[in-house]
């Protein structure tokens, strides 16, 4: 029997306690700055966007572009670099017409708003539906062919903010996977095989550390598994790349958006997030599957254009 549908009170009020957790633990500032709450940016950039529309005859033709991979992978500095131009719609996660519980909403109401769309490109952050990425370009039918950006980051940097940020819901979500729970957005994609594998380790006696960097392996391992590193219309986006030289970085994403580069675009990135640590003490075999899928990662972004 399915789960009643929850509440619009009951979502949002979910949604504030989860903000004010998060407030308390980071900091109001790193909040602000995560959920691009400043007003002293957003409404100067509201205005830049309403211009533009006003200048410009698009519609239905904007491009839609996917930025997915796992969550704690950069992807909210991707996004806050590109949301800076005045030609893009963004489409976050916290947006409800676009989005249901994080879900992107059925095809028909994505290519909707794609095809009203104002701008030249409209932008949505579905991670948890990271391994729908091939339907979402083949399937979506809008005028204009979308793009994908997988975004990842090295797995000891995903694994602290992840556990810092979610504690040890990656272990719990796959635990419920090896119980059989295969409804859930984390085992989207993953074959009998991959589940299987999942099924091998001991999880009841995993820290909340090896299950992140696991579940780490398993999101970004789909990026081959479902042959996304053969399409020309995907690229990977790499957080330690950008945050090492942001011009360089976003000057690729931009080439492969076909979008001139401007310096604004790359202003925002924070260097600070590029200091060595130790590395994590991780179950050696969740650390060996990391360690060979992190060199396979490096070398397919190494030989995109």
């Amino acid at each position: 029997m399915a789960a009643p549908a929850e509440s619009g009170g009951r979502r949002l009020a979910r949604r504030v306690r989860r903000h004010l957790r998060w407030a308390r633990e980071q900091g109001v500032g790193r909040l602000i700055e995560e959920d691009q709450l400043n007003p002293l940016e957003r409404i100067p950039l509201a205005a830049a966007k309403r211009r533009w529309r006003r200048a410009h005859q698009v519609a239905p033709r904007a491009v839609p572009v996917f930025i997915v991979g796992l969550q704690r992978s950069g992807t909210n500095m991707l996004v806050r670099g590109l949301e800076r131009s005045p030609e893009f719609e963004v489409r976050n996660e916290n947006d409800d017409e676009a989005f249901e519980r994080f879900h992107l909403r059925p095809d028909p109401v994505i290519r909707a708003l794609v095809e009203r769309s104002g701008h030249a490109y409209v932008l949505f952050k579905p991670l948890i539906d990271s391994h729908r990425t091939n339907e979402l370009l083949d399937g979506l039918g809008t005028p204009s062919p979308g793009r994908a950006i997988w975004a990842y980051r090295d797995v000891d940097g995903r694994v602290r903010s992840a556990v810092a940020k979610f504690g040890d819901s990656n272990l719990q979500a796959l635990r419920q996977i090896a119980a059989g729970d295969t409804g859930i957005w984390q085992a989207g994609g993953l074959s009998a095989e991959r589940i299987s594998m999942i099924r091998s380790f001991d999880l009841g006696a995993m820290t909340p550390e090896s299950g992140a960097a696991l579940m780490w392996f398993l999101r970004n391992q789909l990026f081959f598994d479902l042959g996304l590193d053969r399409r020309s219309d995907v690229m990977l986006a790499s957080y330690g790349e950008t945050v090492d030289d942001p011009e360089a970085a976003v000057r690729r994403v931009c080439a492969f958006l076909e979008f001139p580069y401007r310096p604004e675009l790359s202003a925002h990135v924070d260097r600070r997030a590029a200091g060595a640590r130790p590395a994590l003490d991780l179950d050696a075999r969740v650390r060996e599957l990391c360690t060979e899928l992190e060199r396979r990662l490096s070398g397919a972004y190494r030989a995109q254009p």
